[in-house]
């Protein structure tokens, strides 16, 4: 009779202990979650900051930057200008 006693008194404490184990595990993670959404909250707020102070120049000072842009053209550089297309040439030649 004791010992069923003592098999029901340890069984509740096992129960107990798996309780407050199981909980204990649930607040260590929302602990965790939590601190990972401080972290991203605090990344967010960087960012926005860094964006924020990085703001572009505006018109007039792109305006005043800007230097005209040279051709990147061989042929435009001598002078010459690209003639017309060879099958073009070709019916001109005929019609003479």
């Amino acid at each position: 009779m004791a010992n069923e006693i003592g098999a029901k008194i340890g069984g509740i404490g096992a129960k107990v202990g798996a309780e407050a184990e199981v909980k204990e595990r649930i607040q260590r993670v929302r602990i965790g979650l939590t601190g990972l959404a401080f972290v991203f909250v605090l990344v967010l707020i960087g960012a926005a900051i860094t964006n924020w102070s990085s703001e572009p120049p505006t018109a007039n000072e792109a305006i005043a930057n800007a230097t005209p842009a040279e051709p990147n053209e061989p042929l435009a550089e001598i002078g010459a200008a690209p003639g017309e297309s060879s099958a073009a040439n070709a019916a001109s030649n005929d019609a003479k």
